[in-house]
């Protein structure tokens, strides 16, 4: 099990790759990427935030959640913070398991917990103005099939 939260951008297909090597005991890797989306065409940037230390022991606690619960061989999570531009990648997940199930699972659940419980703090700045991003009632929906 792998958690980094870091400010500098990340190689998907390298971690992707890397994950993935050598796993001759796993039946399936389930990998998923996140990027910063202009929904409605005013997004400059988005800046997010976290408490270090506090940030990496929340994520290794669910992270290690997922492992049992699934029966993972491996789990890794990379989250960014600092300012982030429309398209930039903000965080990966990748699973492994003995079967598809566990592994799609096990990283929806780590999505879920991402989006909506996570202690990330995130900022939109758009053409004039700034603001914090209020929780979504379908992100809590989402954790609460867990």
């Amino acid at each position: 099990m792998r958690i980094l939260v870091q400010e500098q951008p990340f190689d998907y297909g390298a971690e992707a790759s890397d994950f993935a090597a050598g796993r001759h005991d796993m039946g399936a890797i389930v990998t998923f990427t996140g990027v910063v989306r202009d929904v409605d065409g005013g997004l400059n940037a988005m800046e997010i935030e976290h408490y270090p230390g506090m940030t990496e022991k929340a994520l290794e606690k669910i992270a290690s959640e997922a492992m049992e619960r699934w029966s993972l061989g491996d789990a890794l999570v990379i989250h960014r913070h600092g300012r982030l531009e429309k398209g930039e990648q903000i965080m990966m997940v990748a699973t492994a398991a003995r079967h598809r199930k566990d592994a799609f699972e096990a990283a929806e659940f780590l999505m879920d917990y991402l989006k909506s419980r996570a202690p990330f703090w995130k900022k939109e700045h758009t053409g004039e103005s700034a603001g914090w991003v209020a929780a979504r009632d379908a992100d809590e929906t989402a954790l609460d099939r867990w």
